[in-house]
Formats: structure tokens, sequence, C-alpha cells
């Protein structure tokens, strides 16, 4: 069986013929245009980033590597008495392109149980910040602080050849990919539990260990399974994604890289949505009293929500046109797991009234729920009730897909980014206003 390293060696010498090619034949081939609405909105839309890891289909959800989310839950190999995949096996699959075998992805496991030990400073440095910092900003400093553990920061003082940059920078994701989990855990118990903390297990999974680490019974291993899974990757152009890639570009090595973009998630416009969510949620279960309301009574309080000014949360997205597969997952999941719970209720009667009234209403492109609407729901039934972490669980997933681009960001010897900016004179003068 080929290693890992030997598979994806393979796989980028037949890939950068396509990417020279490309610029050499036809670097000059417009790709689209840019107007002033999308120069002074945040880019929103303009198509200048390349990435083959994933990429969002505004009817078909996100695709991996070419595989919808139901078509990677279903042809990944499954940890024996488990309902989900491995996440090791997910990120053979993300590396390479091909769907794994139960071999590769338990190679994948072996990698990251020879790697998995965090240097104890990092430890150090958690407990030297105070008890009352964000979560995030906790993981954020975790991450950078293993920057003296660098691979690729080590062969690049070195002298490393340009085309073999993906290599260490490979090895530094294996080995962060390894150890986040550990220091997620670490944080959560050591921030909300008293600092009562559980010793990491090497002969679990990925999933497995982090539910064990966390203190949680099964099926919690799956929960953290798919939550990983289904939050690894967003195509290049969301702010936590991009930023990964943008500070990469600089050839900062990926710890720096990493904890840039666990900032950028922490963003309130950006990761903070799902805990938003289960906030109102709950606010709308207080004003009913706590009891189920009907779906009239349902219907008549999102009606007035929206006649008041206000949206509803967790319905919507900028590209999706269809219910997001990311929550259609998670919804499963809660029917068989979950059905009576009084939270997962109301997610379902607003599943079923919110979509008609947001098409008669008109104002929204997209009516259905999107991930956010039903994650913080499933973190809450298994004990999680701390919001503010449940961004630190959206970036141990967002890292596995960002830090596989940036490996094979590398891999095809990307530039740095450096897009050209104009004066807002220089926008009038195009737009005939001067």
């Amino acid at each position: 069986m080929a290693t890992l390293k030997e598979k994806l060696y393979e796989k980028i010498e037949g890939w950068r013929p396509r990417t020279t090619r490309l610029l050499k034949e036809y670097g000059d081939v417009k790709v689209g245009d840019v107007t002033i609405k999308q120069v002074i909105g945040g880019m929103r839309g303009v198509k200048c980033l390349t990435t083959d890891i994933s990429y969002l289909d505004p009817y078909e959800g996100i695709r991996f590597r070419g595989y919808t989310i139901p078509e990677v839950l279903e042809k990944l190999p499954k940890v024996p008495g488990a309902e989900m995949p491995y996440v090791e096996g997910f990120l053979y699959l993300l590396l390479t392109g091909d769907i794994p075998t139960e071999e590769d992805a338990l190679m994948v496991a072996e990698e990251f149980k020879k790697r998995r030990e965090v240097p104890s400073y990092v430890f150090d440095v958690l407990k030297a910040m105070p008890k009352d910092s964000h979560p995030m900003a906790m993981f954020a400093t975790a991450i950078v602080a293993m920057q003296k553990e660098s691979v690729f920061a080590q062969k690049y003082n070195e002298g490393i050849s340009k085309m073999d940059y993906w290599e260490p920078m490979l090895e530094d994701a294996l080995n962060l990919w390894s150890r986040i989990p550990e220091i997620a855990a670490f944080i959560y118990r050591w921030k909300y539990r008293d600092g009562d903390i559980i010793a990491p297990d090497p002969d679990l999974d990925m999933g497995g260990n982090f539910a064990h680490m966390m203190g949680i019974d099964k099926p919690y291993d799956d929960v953290a399974r798919l939550y990983f899974i289904l939050h690894s990757d967003h195509e290049s152009g969301n702010v936590s994604a991009h930023t990964g890639h943008l500070v990469a570009s600089a050839l900062s090595d990926l710890y720096y890289s990493i904890s840039a973009m666990l900032d950028g998630l922490a963003g309130p416009l950006h990761g903070l949505a799902n805990q938003e969510v289960l906030r109102w949620i709950q606010g709308v279960m207080e004003k009913m009293g706590g009891k189920l309301p009907s779906e009239e009574e349902m219907k008549k309080f999102v009606w007035d929500t929206l006649n008041s000014g206000q949206v509803i949360p967790g319905f919507g997205h900028a590209v999706l046109r269809k219910t997001d597969p990311r929550y259609q997952a998670q919804r499963e999941f809660c029917l068989k797991h979950l059905p009576d719970d009084e939270i997962f209720k109301y997610v379902d009667m607003l599943y079923k009234v919110v979509p008609p009234i947001l098409q008669e209403h008109g104002k929204a492109k997209n009516p259905w729920p999107n991930v956010d609407a039903q994650s913080g729901v499933i973190q809450w039934y298994y004990g999680i009730k701390e919001y503010d972490f449940y961004t630190v669980l959206f970036g141990i997933g967002r890292s596995l897909g960002v830090a596989t681009n940036i490996v094979w960001d590398r891999a095809l010897g990307y530039p740095i980014e450096r897009p050209k900016s104009i004066t807002t004179d220089m926008m009038e003068e195009i737009a005939g206003i001067k």
C-alpha cells in the first residue's frame, strides 16, 4: 500500500502540468468581469480564487472533491460500530481526491496516533491566560504557540526547493490535525469543567477520541465525526478559508495560517451564526411560555417577526438555493437520536413553516434552512451549553479543508495574493459621474 505522502506525490506530479499549461497558454483568457458593486461589496461573487478541494453548488450544496455530502457519508469507510465515517478517511479524500479504503483510513489514523502528543508548553500557555478569555482566543493562541514546531519553517530556512514546499507543509498539517482535538478538548475542560482534564485514548479514532476527551458518551463520537466533516471546507472565498489561504500565500507556515483562520472564524458575521440561531430559538421558546406552539401559532410568530423588520436566523444562504445538505444530514441525525427533544421540536416546526412564509414574503432569495439552523441544537442536547465554544468546534472542522488547500497551494506553486485597489474617485470616473 502506498503511503499517504507517496499517493499525494503521484497526484501532485499529475496535476502540475495542468496548472502550468493554463498559465502559459491561456493566462490572458478572461474568467469574468468585475462590477463596482463587487468592488465595494467585499468582492462577493468575484471569480478570482482557485481550489479543487470543495465547490459550492447552488442546488447540490458543497461537493467535496466532486462528491456531494450524501455521497461522502455513504461512500467513506465507517468506524466499526458507528454510523459516521472516519474523519481520517475523509481527510484522505480531501488530500488525494480518491475515496479511501478502510485500510487507507486506518493508515491516516495511525499517522495521527504517532503525532498526537501536544507539547507541554501549549498547555502552560493556555493555563497562563485568564480563565474568562474567549475560547477562540485561547484556541488561536495555542495554535500559533506551536509555530516553533513547524517543519516547513525549518526546511525553508535550510533552503528547500520551491517544488518541494508541499512536503513539509503536509508534515505540519498532519501534526496539527492530530493535535487540534486534544487542544480544543483541553480548553473546554479547563475553562468550563474546573480543569478536570481527560487524557486522550490512543486506541480511538479522531472523532471517538475527541468525544472521550470531552467526557461525553456515545453517540457524541458520531456527532463529532459528522460535525468536523460538514464544517471542513466551503470553497475558498469565505473569511476563514480565504484568511488561511492569504496568510499562507506569504509562505507563512501552517501554524500562523490556521491561527489566522481561527481569528477570522471568530467574527460574528462568520462562525458565530450557530450559537445566535440557538439563542434565538430559546428566546422563541421563552416567548411561547415553554410549550410547543401549534403550526398556526408559529406561523403567526414568524409573520410578526418579519413584519417588524427582523429576520429568521438560520434561513437563507448567499449561494445555496435549496435546503443546505449539511442541515439535512444533521436533521436526519436528530430525527433518529433526539426526536423528542424540546428544542429540536421547535427546529422541526420552523423547518416546516418558515420556507413557505419566506417565499410568500418575497424578500429571501433562498427561503431554506442553512447548516447553522441545526448544529447548535445538537451540541446543546449533548451537554455543550456554552455558546462561545461552538465556534471552536467549527474551527476544528474548518482546519481540515483549509490546511488541505494550503498543502495543494504550495504543491502547485500559487503565488502571494496581491489584489489591486482603486480609489473612490477612480470608480466615479468609471461610472461616468465625473
